[in-house]
């Protein structure tokens, strides 16, 4: 009977240390988690001031006025533009 008493508490004590390395992984992974996530966010923030950064530096008339004042350069008259129809596109 002894015997058997004292194979339970080996039992008994592997269970319990199973079970505390088992709390103790998830509480880990779960600090890992809440970070990653406050990560996501602050990306997520940078990614849309990026796009509106982008959007404002792409804005035609921004890019325009640039051209214009900048590279010296301007709009040809109507008389000057070609249109030419690729083929290939049209298939």
């Amino acid at each position: 009977m002894t015997r058997l008493n004292l194979m339970l508490f080996c039992a008994l004590i592997l269970v319990c240390l199973g079970v505390v390395t088992a709390q103790h992984k998830a509480r880990k992974l779960y600090s890992a988690h809440e970070q990653l996530q406050v990560a996501a966010a602050k990306y997520k923030t940078e990614y849309e001031q990026l796009r509106l950064e982008q959007s404002t530096w792409a804005m035609h008339s921004r890019v325009e006025e640039i051209a214009a004042r900048q590279l010296k350069m301007e709009v040809p008259d109507a008389k000057r533009i070609q249109v030419i129809v690729l083929d290939e596109l049209n298939k």
